[in-house]
This record gives structure tokens, C-alpha cells and sequence, in this order.
């Protein structure tokens, strides 16, 4: 999974032909007040109610499913970012995923639990490698995401394909398979596809971009 740290700690501000760059250090710091004071949670909270008024509001087909992604959606891995002064290794990032120690964002599981109690089937998209997707489903079900249809981790051959493209693709395969997508939730843009998900919901990420 290639990320890219820089996007919130290099805030620039362009005005006409002057950028002034915002102190790293400080950046950072409001990053991290966003995510401890309780911020982060109200704005998640406020997009999953309006995302569970809509769903309640739809027709559910037979064989209805929805797609989570995984990082910063179902599983909030801040305390690993931190940890590292919200920098990234591959290693550490591998070690980390192995411990299974990412926490679920609870405005996420909140909608997870709605969509089990409508008999809804649940697929986790992941741009986690094959090798950590013992370990994935192991901290979902450590985080109350029990009931579940599918995992779907990247492939030795996805493993380096951009993350646009093997979600679209999975998304297609589902759809093949006569799942009916009535929805998709993530964090980047990459999660979502209006072509395919009746719904789509995207919930903050502060901590990074993937390309």
C-alpha cells in the first residue's frame, strides 16, 4: 500500500505568487487535537446518520451488500501514525497489521450494525496484501465486525497496482457475482464508485492520501 504523508503537514497557501508554508511541527499538532478532542468523531458520527437516514430510506434487493474498506474506515489505525510522529515504514506498517491491534472507528460500526440488523451482506475491501489478510480478519472480528460475507485482500499480481484500479475491478467482479451494491464506504476517493454503489459515502481521513 503506497501513502502519501506530506498532504496535511505541508499546508500550503497560495496567494498570488507568495506560498506560505505552515511549521510541520504545528501541523501536526492540530492534526492531533482534531483526532483527541473528539472532533474527528462528531464529523464521522454526522456522516454515518445521514448515511443510515438514506439506507433506511431504500429499497433493499434480494441479495443487497455493502462494501467497507478497511484502513480509516472500519479500523482506525491512529495510534500506529502517531506512534511514528505520522510518518510510515512498509515494515513498521507490516508489523503493525500483523498485531492486529487497529481499533474500529465506532460511527462506522454503528452503520455496520444497522446494515447486519437489515440482513444487508457486508464485503471488506481491502488494500491490504494477502500475506496480513489472516491478521485483517482477526482484528475485525477482535472489533465486533463478526458477520461478514467476504474479505477480499490484493493479490500477489494487485499488489502494486494503483488503488483505483483494483477497487474498480473488484467492485466489477462482485457485481458479476450477483452481489447487489447498494453501497460503498471508505475513506479515499478510491473506495467509492458512483457507476456501481447506489450509495456512496466517504468519512474523513487527516492522516494521508493514496495514490
Amino acid at each position: 500500500m503506497r501513502k502519501i504523508f506530506f498532504h496535511f503537514f505541508l499546508l500550503i497557501v497560495i496567494s498570488g505568487c507568495s506560498h506560505e508554508i505552515v511549521n510541520l511541527s504545528d501541523a501536526k499538532n492540530e492534526v492531533r487535537e482534531y483526532y483527541e478532542s473528539g472532533k474527528f468523531d462528531a464529523e464521522v458520527n454526522s456522516i454515518i446518520n445521514s448515511a443510515i437516514k438514506k439506507f433506511n430510506e431504500t429499497d433493499l434487493p434480494e441479495n443487497a451488500a455493502v462494501v467497507f474498506d478497511v484502513d480509516e474506515t472500519a479500523l482506525s489505525n491512529y495510534d500506529y501514525t502517531k506512534k511514528l510522529g505520522f510518518g510510515y515504514t512498509w515494515q513498521s506498517w507490516d508489523d503493525w497489521v500483523k498485531s492486529a491491534k487497529s481499533k474500529a472507528i465506532p460511527g462506522v460500526k454503528k452503520l455496520y450494525d444497522f446494515l447486519i440488523s437489515k440482513n444487508v451482506k457486508i464485503i471488506f475491501l481491502t488494500g491490504r496484501t494477502a500475506d496480513q489478510c489472516r491478521a485483517t480478519g482477526i482484528n475485525l472480528r477482535i472489533e465486533g465486525f463478526v458477520k461478514y460475507d467476504t474479505l477480499i485482500c490484493r493479490t500477489e499480481k494487485e499488489a502494486h497496482m494503483k488503488t483505483k484500479i483494483y477497487k474498480n475491478n473488484a467492485l466489477k467482479m462482485l457485481a458479476k457475482k450477483n452481489y447487489r451494491i447498494i453501497g460503498c464506504i471508505g475513506d479515499q476517493p478510491a473506495d467509492v464508485n458512483p457507476d456501481i454503489c447506489r450509495l456512496n459515502i466517504l468519512v474523513p481521513n487527516y492522516l494521508y492520501k493514496l495514490d
